[in-house]
């Protein structure tokens, strides 16, 4: 399960990056404003609505994906143990735990006590 566990934290932080740097270089929608009034060009790699077209629909993959693995990692921090019962129901408590745990003076009950008094 900690393979698996990782794996998806892997493909999150993997779509995470993809997709922030995916948004970062999309134009905005009134980039092609410009373009039609001549102060700039509106061809591109992908043509000239092709880009924003296969770059939206990816951003909207890696979102699924994101949200996906988002719901998994959850899923499995919610899973109990196999064991039933507390983890601090383990701790077994050693002599020298508690012996310094008793040497250990009780602090006050309050922040009154540490005023001085003038």
């Amino acid at each position: 399960m900690n393979f698996a566990l990782n794996l998806v934290l892997a493909v999150q932080m993997l779509s995470a990056l993809a997709m922030i740097g995916l948004i970062l270089v999309q134009h905005g929608k009134g980039a092609d404003m410009g373009a039609a009034f001549g102060s700039g060009t509106s061809g591109s790699l992908f043509g000239a609505s092709g880009s924003a077209n296969f770059m939206s629909r990816t951003t909207a993959v890696l979102a699924t994906i994101f949200f996906i693995c988002t719901l998994a990692l959850a899923y499995f921090g919610n899973v109990q143990p196999s064991s039933a019962g507390s983890v601090l129901e383990g701790v077994a408590a050693t002599p020298a735990a508690a012996a310094s745990a008793a040497s250990v003076p009780a602090a006050p009950a309050s922040g009154a006590a540490l005023i001085p008094a003038k």
